[in-house]
């Protein structure tokens, strides 16, 4: 059944990659957070593709990290030197799934971001890190992680509906640092567990909708990150970053790396410093960017861009029924396509 299902979209139109290219398209992926357990087992079993995946990273870590996303336990799988690895891997088997169902046809991306760890991923695609340096490299980031959190115990809360002056004020006087800022009305705030008890009893009596703690092993993407910060810089020492073969938004600046050096500053740097989420979305539809394809298991991602910017159009490529996804990105294009050459019809008579 698959194999006529293909042969019939081989012979589609919405393969047609002229169509892709009338867009400029960002391929993004998810970090740490968007994991659950049984992610990636559909893709294992369906794609063949998606199964070389999996293997290749077992065979990299030297353990079955494909059972441990398929089977759990959840907390084994949520142990930050275990997840880091996992939604890398799951996102790049999506990615495969997804460019075999298209039959090698899904148009390459303009530019490639993703949200912390997801940046890793997006390195992959840039073929900056191979597959399996890039599990290597972002398990040993875990681990520094986690025993950095160990040395230097805390937190991370998400703070909904708060104005980011506020928080920013909040911060400077009780010692806590925003981690990530990743749409209108949602910052994450890093810090020592004590001060983040008493950050959030202000922020609540400053209105805050909602203070949601994270489930994380410490405060990331903050000063109390710094114990990892020279260790991750000599273990990324120790690989080999190629230039990158698509623009890379880097999550500290919110800037666009075009080059293996200013990658390795931002891996570094990225430990310690906020996620410019936002901003990099922003920065990516003001160079034109005008559609999203979030791959990876979830649709967090999707949710914040949409927040940011409804305008734009924002696709999933998951671990679950891909085929439908694929033929909806296809789809999807067809419509921009036939939407712009009304537009540029129109202009004329609007200009006459």
């Amino acid at each position: 059944m698959r194999s006529k299902y293909l042969s019939l979209w081989a012979g589609s139109n919405r393969r047609d990659k002229s169509l892709a290219k009338k867009v400029k398209l960002a391929y993004v992926f998810p970090g740490q957070g968007s994991q659950a357990v049984e992610m990636g087992l559909e893709l294992y079993k369906r794609y063949q593709s998606a199964k070389d995946v999996f293997d290749e990273v077992d065979s990299a870590l030297g353990f079955s990290l494909s059972r441990l996303c398929f089977e759990g336990p959840e907390d084994e799988l949520t142990q930050t030197i275990n997840v880091q690895p996992a939604v890398l891997t799951v996102s790049i088997a999506c990615l495969r799934a997804a460019e075999e169902v298209s039959g090698g046809s899904l148009p390459l991306p303009d530019i490639v971001a993703g949200h912390s760890l997801g940046e890793y991923t997006a390195l992959v695609v840039a073929g900056v890190l191979s597959l399996s340096e890039a599990v290597r490299l972002v398990r040993e980031r875990g681990h520094l992680m986690h025993e950095a959190g160990r040395a230097r115990p805390g937190g991370m809360v998400a703070v909904i509906g708060l104005d980011e002056e506020i928080i920013r004020e909040l911060c400077l006087t009780l010692g806590t640092e925003i981690s990530n800022i990743n749409c209108p009305g949602q910052i994450v705030v890093s810090g020592a567990e004590e001060k983040l008890a008493e950050f959030n009893r202000l922020a609540h009596g400053k209105g805050a909708r909602r203070i949601i703690p994270l489930k994380v092993s410490g405060a990331f993407h903050s000063q109390l990150m710094q114990p990892a910060w020279e260790c991750l810089k000599n273990a990324i020492s120790e690989f080999t970053l190629h230039e990158p073969s698509a623009p890379v938004m880097a999550n500290v600046t919110a800037q666009v790396l075009l080059d293996a050096q200013a990658i390795k500053s931002e891996l570094v740097d990225q430990i310690v410093r906020c996620i410019l989420w936002q901003q990099s979305v922003e920065n990516m539809i003001t160079s034109g960017v005008n559609t999203f394809i979030e791959i990876g298991h979830g649709q967090v991602l999707a949710g914040l861009i949409k927040r940011i910017n409804p305008a734009v159009q924002v696709i999933n490529i998951g671990d679950a029924d891909v085929d439908n996804q694929v033929e909806k990105f296809w789809d999807e294009h067809r419509r921009e396509h036939i939407r712009g050459i009304v537009e540029k019809a129109i202009q004329p008579e609007r200009s006459s």
